[in-house]
């Protein structure tokens, strides 16, 4: 039996497509907890405050602050093509001025600025895209869409399109970890990370009925969705996976995005 605290533990999660094979049935598990979806950039900010114990967060905001562990064998992460995650430039990216970053999530904002830099010596200056906005919301050189919304083709044409997960992993030959499980270490988890891996084998389990009760309400095909589930993004966070997230952590720390020298904690996790 999982030994929670007595205080109702505050876990948060994603809204997107991407997390629901994490989430699936994860609030009949929560036995003393509340789970609630939100935003992944909201959610980190909940987690550096203590309205939140346990959130699944963008990978950099773990770089940036102390006082966290990862807590899960489960994630949100890629081995190539992730789909969802899109740099849709106006211009050759070398030529890159203006930036505009999707205020949802900081990781994939990070990891733009360091292949930008790393790959095409540019260091653009950068605004907010609104969560709810496109492409034809800004007249910025490149911009940055995550989540459901960077699956579907905005209504223009681009100098070039780059899939994150795919430029990363072609690379560094690592996959690249977008989202995981952290709790604040004051906060009392035990037990946290047996439950977070019963609700990821329990989703993935599901997975076809998820892509089908999800995708008309995405605007994707029932393949589409079910591929992006299965094909597209991976939920298992294995030694090639940390060694991607000490790169990761490496590189933005080298362009000042996060702390130097962080020490990434991981609480017993498989290694595989």
């Amino acid at each position: 039996m999982n030994a929670f605290p007595e205080k109702q533990l505050q876990v948060g999660a994603v809204s997107y497509l991407n997390s629901r094979p994490l989430v699936e049935g994860l609030s009949g598990l929560l036995t003393n907890g509340h789970l609630k979806l939100d935003y992944p950039s909201r959610l980190a900010d909940q987690l550096a405050t203590g309205d939140l114990d346990v959130a699944l967060i963008p990978s950099v905001e773990y770089f940036r602050r102390t006082g966290y562990e990862v807590v899960s064998d489960a994630c949100v992460a890629a081995r190539g093509e992730v789909l969802s995650v899109k740099l849709f430039c106006r211009v050759h990216p070398g030529k890159i001025r203006r930036l505009a970053l999707d205020e949802g999530s900081r990781t994939s904002a990070a990891l733009s600025k360091v292949i930008l830099a790393e790959h095409f010596g540019v260091v653009p200056q950068t605004e907010p895209l609104r969560m709810e906005s496109s492409t034809v919301d800004s007249n910025a050189d490149a911009v940055l869409l995550i989540g459901d919304r960077a699956m579907h083709n905005p209504p223009e044409s681009f100098a070039e399109v780059i899939d994150l997960g795919q430029f990363w992993y072609e690379w560094t030959g690592l996959p690249f970890v977008f989202a995981m499980w952290v709790a604040r270490q004051d906060a009392n988890t035990d037990g946290i990370e047996d439950v977070l891996s019963q609700a990821r084998d329990l989703g993935l389990a599901n997975v076809e009925r998820i892509a089908r009760e999800e995708a008309p309400r995405l605007g994707l095909s029932e393949d589409v969705a079910y591929n992006y589930l299965t094909k597209n993004l991976h939920y298992h966070l294995t030694s090639a996976e940390r060694n991607g997230l000490r790169l990761f952590c490496e590189l933005a720390a080298q362009h000042n995005l996060v702390k130097p020298d962080v020490d990434i904690i991981f609480r017993d996790l498989v290694t595989a």
